[in-house]
């Protein structure tokens, strides 16, 4: 068993193993409402949020899953840029990477269409002739608390998806409180959780080194 308490912060990585984390809404939306006056709207029987641009031609729906908050406040933050509004561009960079290659400095393998993350927990489909090209889907061993999908239609940038892809496949750990990391994920091998204020360094360098230190075991 970890040894965690349930209320500890600890760093987890691979992202998308981590869950969605907890009181980071803010991050995705409060940007786009406080510096740019986007609108949003919070529907609390099903947990869908709608935010929308000012002149009503951008909008973005999500529902309260696994779905890491880093990479969905990666893509909000960035859409007023979308748009050409470039007030706070200093703070909000966006990747210009492609996504072949977000996938390789990853180490996600590709097979036709589809990147693979390399335990195999995480899927990018691309399949250009539907209406919903760009789908990611996520799960762990089929465990009820480790679901979560994000798509794209047509309309959407790539450069947008790559800003998704790239704070979801990086391997820079994301902080939660235990409890809140899907319990399927808590003592699962290919997820790597560290403690954050019980490290002897840095927490972010203790990762790093029990990162590299996996990746010298495996060899």
């Amino acid at each position: 068993m970890r040894p965690f308490a349930p209320q500890d912060r600890v760093l987890v990585s691979p992202r998308y193993l981590a869950g969605a984390g907890i009181d980071r809404l803010a991050d995705a939306i409060g940007p786009l409402v406080h510096l740019f006056g986007w609108q949003s709207e919070h529907d609390r029987a099903s947990g869908r949020i709608s935010v929308h641009s000012p002149d009503g031609s951008l909008f973005v729906n999500f529902n309260s899953r696994q779905t890491p908050i880093e990479a969905i406040a990666a893509v909000t933050q960035a859409l007023p840029q979308l748009l050409g509004d470039d007030r706070h561009i200093d703070r909000i960079p966006l990747t210009t990477t492609p996504l072949a290659q977000i996938a390789e400095l990853n180490h996600w393998h590709r097979e036709d269409d589809t990147f693979t993350s390399p335990d195999g927990h995480c899927h990018l489909q691309h399949t250009p002739a539907e209406d919903t090209p760009w789908r990611f889907r996520h799960h762990v061993y089929d465990g009820f608390d480790t679901h979560w999908d994000a798509s794209f239609t047509q309309d959407t940038p790539e450069r947008l998806v790559a800003q998704f892809f790239t704070h979801l496949a990086t391997t820079t750990p994301v902080e939660r409180t235990f409890r809140d990391v899907p319990y399927l994920v808590q003592n699962l091998d290919d997820a790597l959780i560290t403690p954050v204020h019980r490290a002897a360094v840095n927490p972010h360098v203790h990762h790093a080194g029990a990162q590299l230190g996996r990746v010298v075991h495996r060899r």
